[in-house]
């Protein structure tokens, strides 16, 4: 496994040596870097000679078109976040892991390399040519039937200058019912760029809201999810129970305490 999460996805000339020599050495490669792996010679010719395979987790070999935004059948839930990597791929498969324990059906919807791993499949959206990100989401979630939910994991940040539009275009395609707020309380930036500033969990709830009402009118956020691993014990609680207080949702650390309540607050407001 090589470059799951660099900046600009491309393939330093180091990572190639490595890539060569695990070739060579008889095992095949999977990549989730923009640039794909058969776009250079020396890799090629590695895979050739070994009779090795080359994966692309960000390669997408289906014919999509754009998004049409109009209503489908079933339940979505979206994960969206204060930033990147703040948890949104593990809290959207904690809750798929919570409603099928309560014999729920759902599925993890994956749409960025690591989720497409995780799951076997998926659509990664930031690969997608930007008129087809909504065409997309809505390709991977198509209408269901049987009272169950799309779980679908988010992708960047709104309020993040180089990801914001992948976040949009998922939003819309996704047509979420629910949305699940995802933030780590000790970040001092945004993800890459120090003079930005995070925004509040109020700021991004509203705006990930109001956009989302463009394709799904009757949208509503049913918890908070936080990654308070950088936090002591006594310090989580209390940034949980400061985020409940403000929002008035139900908050919780997916990793350290489940998504129980999350997964009841979303089944009160979607009864079966």
């Amino acid at each position: 496994m090589i470059g799951l999460a660099n900046a600009g996805g491309e393939l330093s000339a180091h990572n190639v040596r490595d890539i060569v020599a695990a070739l060579d050495a008889g095992l095949n490669v999977a990549s989730g870097l923009h640039q794909r792996l058969d776009s250079v010679a020396q890799i090629t010719e590695a895979a050739r000679r070994s009779g090795r395979a080359l994966f692309d987790a960000r390669s997408f070999p289906y014919q999509l078109s754009v998004g049409k935004g109009l209503p489908r059948p079933g339940r979505r839930l979206l994960t969206v976040g204060t930033d990147c990597s703040v948890g949104k791929m593990y809290t959207t498969l904690a809750i798929e892991r919570e409603l099928r324990k309560r014999g729920i059906p759902a599925d993890f919807r994956a749409t960025g390399q690591t989720g497409i791993l995780i799951a076997g499949s998926g659509v990664p959206i930031d690969a997608l040519v930007a008129d087809f990100i909504s065409g997309g989401a809505e390709w991977l979630t198509p209408g269901r039937e049987d009272d169950g939910w799309d779980l679908i994991e988010g992708q960047g940040s709104l309020f993040h200058p180089s990801y914001a539009g992948v976040s949009l275009g998922l939003l819309h395609g996704a047509q979420p019912d629910a949305l699940v707020l995802c933030h780590e309380p000790l970040r001092p930036h945004m993800r890459g760029l120090p003079h930005y500033s995070l925004p509040s969990l109020k700021a991004t709830l509203e705006s990930n809201l109001q956009q989302a009402r463009l394709t799904q009118p009757d949208v509503v956020a049913v918890g908070i999810a936080l990654n308070t691993s950088r936090l002591t014990p006594q310090a989580a609680i209390d940034a949980c129970k400061a985020a409940e207080d403000a929002l008035g949702l139900p908050c919780e650390d997916p990793v350290a305490s489940g998504v129980e309540r999350i997964t009841n607050q979303l089944l009160q407001c979607f009864p079966r």
